[in-house]
C-alpha cells in the first residue's frame, strides 16, 4: 500500500455526476441544479470542451465538502492541471499507479478505473481512495462481488458504466453504494432543467434503496 492515502469523504449520497461533453458556458447552471438535487460529487471528463475552465467554474460554485474534479484523467500532467483548476477528485478509466500517487500527493480523492483483481490490487497498493469498477455493466454486481473478496477491507468500491437508478438495488445487494452516473444523468446538449429532472429521479431511488 502507498504510505499516503486520501479517504473518501462522508457524503450523504455517494453519487458522482459525470458531465461528459459539457461546455463552460452551460456548466454553471447544470452544476447548480445537481447540487440542489443533492449531488455532492461532480466530474467533468477531460475530453470535454475546455474542461479545466468548466472545472474552475464548478469548483467556485460548489460549497466546501463537495467533490468537483475531472474524469478521463490519464497522465500526471493532467492531475496537476486539475489540481490547479481547483479540483478535488480525479477519476480515470484505467489503473495508472503514477496518476494515483500524484493525485493523493496533491491531496485529492483518487478514483481509478479497474476491471480485474490485478487492476484493483495495483490501484489499492498505489493508494487509491475508491475503486471504480468500469464498465460495471459488463462485470455486473455479481462479478464485482466475486472480486471484492480479495480486496483490502474497507476500501470503497464504486460502479460506473451502464449504471443508473434502475439497477441501484441490484448493486446494493452486494454492498455497493457508490455510483458514477453518466449518460443516464447528462448527455451532450441536455438543458439544466433536463439534468435536474434526471438527478431528482436518481436521488429519489437512491434514498429509497439506501434509506437516506
Amino acid at each position: 500500500m502507498s504510505s499516503q492515502t486520501v479517504t473518501w469523504p462522508k457524503l450523504k449520497r455517494d453519487l458522482v455526476g459525470i458531465l461528459r461533453g459539457v461546455r463552460p458556458d452551460e456548466v454553471g447552471a447544470i452544476v447548480d441544479e445537481l447540487l440542489e438535487a443533492g449531488f455532492e460529487a461532480i466530474e467533468v471528463p477531460l475530453n470535454s470542451p475546455d474542461p479545466l475552465k468548466s472545472i474552475e467554474i464548478a469548483a467556485r460554485r460548489a460549497p466546501s465538502g463537495v467533490l468537483i474534479g475531472a474524469g478521463t484523467v490519464l497522465t500526471v500532467e493532467d492531475v496537476n492541471a486539475v489540481h490547479d483548476a481547483g479540483g478535488s477528485i480525479v477519476v480515470s478509466p484505467n489503473t495508472e499507479p503514477d496518476v494515483i500517487r500524484q493525485t493523493v500527493a496533491k491531496g485529492m480523492v483518487s478514483m481509478p478505473g479497474v476491471f480485474s483483481p490485478t487492476d484493483a490490487l495495483a490501484a489499492a497498493r498505489a493508494g487509491a481512495t475508491c475503486l471504480k469498477f468500469f464498465p460495471a455493466g459488463i462485470l455486473g454486481a455479481s462479478g464485482i462481488k466475486a472480486m471484492s473478496a480479495v480486496l483490502p477491507k474497507g476500501l470503497p468500491i464504486g460502479a460506473v458504466g451502464g449504471v443508473s437508478e434502475k439497477n441501484f438495488a441490484e448493486y446494493a445487494k452486494v454492498g455497493i453504494r457508490t455510483f458514477g452516473l453518466g449518460s443516464s444523468l447528462y448527455s451532450e446538449g441536455a438543458s439544466a432543467a433536463e439534468v435536474r429532472q434526471r438527478a431528482d429521479a436518481a436521488v429519489k431511488v437512491y434514498d429509497e434503496v439506501f434509506g437516506v
